[in-house]
């Protein structure tokens, strides 16, 4: 779900957009190969026979189409937020949009929140998995993979405040030679043993599931590894367009990764030994080095990807309310996607690196991958059959079918997941859990101020009448004055006017108001009201995927006939000090005490607005909530 196009990309011709959605989509599925089947083999037991071979390569084919290409590809990618997707735009769509539903809220936030979870993941999975391949090159190498791994995935967080955008332009070529090999190598594997092809037969994947009991149903744990990379192609659309992520999906990594797939199947299948990484035995020996390099270079850019998506998803939740604001650095004036938010880099650098060095192996990290990704489709699924209902306009039986389908699936999986509880699969589930706690209290906490704020409502007329009666002098100047109310005096202002007994000549009441679709067309931008002559009141409307910049919003105003002076303007905004209330009516202590520490965390309003420091005057207040 990451964000690193141009707001233009659109203009770009299909294939150039198909290529650089190879490099920017699909990197996470991508690079699957490399451990779902041998997690598969594992959770098997012993060296497996003909029937559980063709049965698990029929289970991760058919989990392919069935997840990927028709519910993702083919029902979700429909269902779009004003052309942006993902569980968050979903969320917004039928949750927010279509009426305040704070169960579905709860729903997508947490879904979204627990893509934080596996995403930390994914990095180290990743990354183990490519170089671990030197150790079948090259066993002496064997006890610097992990410190490699290491020195990869510092390197790749260090480079994120720098942005991507250069490399980001490699990414669609380096990609492409990725899937070619693999369906190079995977030709070749079922050259080995063609009968391996009778997989797309669905009875063999049914029947394994179902003759070998409870061992055979926990399979669909490592089963469930081929498609954690599903949910991108849906979050990333609006930054694409369905169209190139279909082609680039139906006709260049789907066929790649079944044929891969197969290959390593019909390899084990001919006799192959299932001790080391399958994905390379694939490779003849003296082309083995170049694809292990190839293979850490895909990983690395299957890692990006989550980064940047990690970044993409933190600001879509501060625009909608949901999370502090944090620093967000535009690192590209080419692209809107290109940004970096450096408390998230470094976390999930922190979070990545402990489950590295914790777990050591990408066989051990296996066991904590999908149960977080597993969860999340299930609850798109849940969002998706509301959207068929009131958005496509479907049937209640209808909707049930297809949608049920999806959900009997997810929850299929999902239930194979929890058994890795225990084995690491807690470690997403909690960090999901600390990351739905910090949007819960920021947005209980935040409406508890805005509702303060409220009590102390001043009505703008009286103020109004002592402007015009000259009971309130006026000196010369401009100002800003930002407000959260639709009437009634901002308090700054009236502080302002308390404590300096006077007025600027010219004055704009602005409040800021973001909506629930991506991004707003610019002639439904602002909405500017004269209320006095040089006292305006305006209101401008941001969508969640949008960044408010209120210096070049107030060169519009000057096009609607408001003649504010740019050159002599001052911006007054408000900084909250957050306190407990005494009569015990706020909220409960903990959460009042973690609201108050993300409040003095989060950057400045002003850096928020791209406010201009040496116009500023920030105007301190406390608040008792």
């Amino acid at each position: 779900m990451s964000e690193t196009r141009p707001r233009d990309v659109h203009k770009s011709s299909l294939p150039a957009l198909s290529l650089a959605a190879l490099g920017i989509v699909f990197g996470d599925i991508g690079t699957s190969p490399l451990y779902t089947f041998k997690t598969v083999l594992d959770l098997t037991g012993a060296h497996p026979d003909a029937s559980v071979i063709l049965g698990s390569l029929s289970l991760i084919l058919w989990t392919l189409v069935i997840i990927t290409s028709i519910k993702y590809v083919g029902f979700a990618m429909r269902v779009d937020n004003d052309g942006e997707g993902g569980i968050l735009a979903l969320m917004s769509l039928i949750g927010i949009k279509k009426g305040n539903r704070p169960v579905i809220v709860a729903v997508g936030l947490f879904g979204a929140a627990l893509i934080y979870g596996d995403g930390a993941i994914t990095p180290a999975i990743s990354v183990l998995s490519a170089l671990e391949g030197f150790e079948q090159a090259t066993p002496g190498l064997t006890p610097y993979v992990l410190p490699a791994a290491v020195v990869i995935l510092v390197a790749l967080f260090a480079i994120q405040p720098q942005g991507t955008a250069r490399i980001g332009r490699a990414f669609g070529p380096v990609m492409l030679a990725w899937f070619v090999v693999m369906a190079v190598l995977g030709v070749y594997g079922i050259a080995q043993h063609p009968s391996i092809v009778a997989a797309v037969n669905p009875i063999y994947g049914l029947r394994f599931l179902f003759s070998g009991g409870l061992a055979s149903f926990l399979v669909l744990g490592g089963v469930f590894l081929c498609v954690t990379g599903a949910e991108a192609l849906y979050a990333d659309m609006g930054h694409f367009g369905p169209v190139p992520i279909r082609i680039a999906w139906n006709f260049v990594v789907l066929p790649s990764l079944l044929l891969n797939y197969a290959g390593q199947a019909a390899l084990v299948l001919e006799g192959a030994p299932t001790d080391g990484n399958i994905f390379y035995r694939l490779c003849p020996a003296p082309l083995l080095m170049p694809l292990i390099v190839l293979a850490t270079v895909a990983t690395i850019i299957a890692s990006q990807s989550i980064i940047t998506g990690a970044f993409s998803m933190t600001r879509q939740a501060i625009q909608l309310g949901w999370m502090p604001r944090l620093a967000i650095k535009q690192t590209s004036s080419d692209g809107y996607g290109q940004i970096y938010v450096g408390v998230v880099n470094w976390l999930l650098m922190l979070v990545t690196l402990g489950l590295t060095l914790g777990f050591g192996k990408s066989d051990n990290l296996a066991a904590a991958y999908g149960i977080a990704v597993s969860l999340t489709m299930l609850m798109t699924s849940v969002l998706l059959f509301i959207a068929m209902r009131e958005i496509w306009g479907w049937s209640l039986w209808a909707a049930g079918l297809v949608a049920g389908g999806f959900l009997i699936v997810d929850a299929a999986f999902f239930a194979a997941n929890l058994a890795k509880v225990f084995e690491g699969g807690y470690v997403p589930l909690l960090l999901a859990a600390a990351v739905y706690g910090v949007m819960w209290i920021w947005h209980r906490g935040a409406g508890a101020v805005h509702a303060r704020m409220l009590e102390t409502f001043t009505p703008i007329e009286p103020f109004l009448a002592k402007v015009q009666s000259g009971a309130i002098p006026r000196v010369p100047g401009a100002a800003v004055f930002f407000t959260r109310t639709v009437q009634g005096a901002p308090p700054v202002l009236m502080w302002h006017v308390k404590h300096n007994r006077a007025l600027h000549e010219f004055v704009l009441v602005l409040r800021l108001v973001v909506v629930s679709t991506p991004r707003v067309a610019q002639a439904d931008r602002l909405t500017l009201t004269r209320t006095e002559p040089n006292f305006w009141r305006a209101e401008a409307r941001y969508g969640f995927m949008e960044t408010p910049d209120v210096p070049r919003l107030l060169h519009d105003t000057r096009a609607m006939g408001c003649n504010i002076d740019l050159d002599d303007v001052t911006y007054y905004v408000g900084h909250e000090t957050i306190v407990s209330r005494d009569d015990g009516l706020g909220l409960p202590h903990w959460q009042e005490a973690v609201f108050s520490v993300m409040e003095r965390n989060a950057s400045r309003i002003s850096d928020f607005l791209k406010l201009p420091s040496d116009q500023l005057v920030e105007v301190g207040r406390q608040i008792a909530i």
